[in-house]
């Protein structure tokens, strides 16, 4: 039976609406695991060490996504609930474009600047050219790995949970299979890594914009939208603690693979990412 959002909540209703995005964070663990599993097997060390030290960069960046879809899905379902479909429907569209416009500055500039990044990071020799190779192509394709951050929160927000679940399982399998095929068959290395994750994020935003720009069953619709500062301002400010968790985490991350590598070298970063 479909689980509205305006139902009386019983502690098993909560458990089985919630229960598809808890799989979801999951699934997506495992299959970042998976990617480590080929590069550090096929590829080798260095590139595993690369890997390592550029993905919390790329993981604050991924983070604005998750700020936009938390805190737009908090004024969205609001909207909602205030009986104000139209409005939530222009507010939703609006994020989602702002997004994407973000996603295409931010990636562009990390991917111009990548040599400068991984130099700051203590990348150097052949760890700063694996460095620069997998995030200039991981960057370019920022603005999918928003978008498919932004949808998680806000297929929920559509009474679509197990939708978002279905794009985050289709995103896991096609980056497991394609890492396979990239990096074990074609033997294409690191890049063969961020080329398959790459398209696997593809899956995960462009599906999902696709879903919602047609006449769809879920509450919510993109379509013509305007500018309203005030909206985009809460959203903002209601995303901006789970932006500063997840930088914060990356953060962290950035100073521990700069002392391993200043006082192990690409030994300390691999083990430290194959733990992480």
């Amino acid at each position: 039976m479909k689980i509205q959002l305006s139902d009386h909540f019983t502690y098993g209703k909560l458990f089985r609406f919630t229960l598809p995005s808890v799989i979801m964070m999951t699934f997506s663990s495992i299959y970042s695991v998976v990617d480590g599993f080929f590069v550090s097997n096929y590829v080798g060390k260095i590139p595993f060490s690369a890997i390592n030290l550029i993905y919390p960069f790329w993981m604050i960046l991924g983070a604005l996504g998750f700020m936009m879809g938390t805190g737009g899905a908090a004024i969205v379902g609001k909207t909602l609930g205030e009986g104000r479909r139209d409005d939530a429907n222009r507010y939703f569209s609006l994020i989602v474009y702002v997004t994407i416009g973000i996603g295409i500055t931010f990636g562009t500039i990390g991917a111009i600047f990548a040599p400068q990044v991984s130099k700051f990071l203590g990348a150097e020799g052949e760890l700063l050219e694996n460095c620069i190779i997998y995030s200039r192509i991981v960057l370019l394709c920022l603005p999918l790995y928003m978008l498919q951050y932004l949808f998680q929160s806000f297929c929920v927000t559509a009474e679509k949970p197990k939708l978002g679940l279905t794009f985050t399982i289709a995103v896991g399998c096609t980056n497991i299979v394609l890492d396979a095929l990239f990096i074990a068959v074609l033997d294409l290395g690191i890049a063969g890594a961020a080329i398959a994750t790459g398209i696997g994020q593809f899956i995960g935003g462009v599906l999902p914009v696709i879903y919602f720009a047609h006449q769809n069953t879920s509450l919510l619709k993109l379509g013509k939208t305007s500018f309203y500062g005030k909206v985009l301002l809460k959203t903002c400010t209601n995303g901006s603690s789970e932006f500063m968790v997840n930088s914060a985490a990356s953060v962290v991350v950035m100073l521990y693979n700069f002392q391993l590598l200043r006082l192990v070298g690409e030994n300390g970063v691999a083990a430290y990412g194959a733990i992480g």
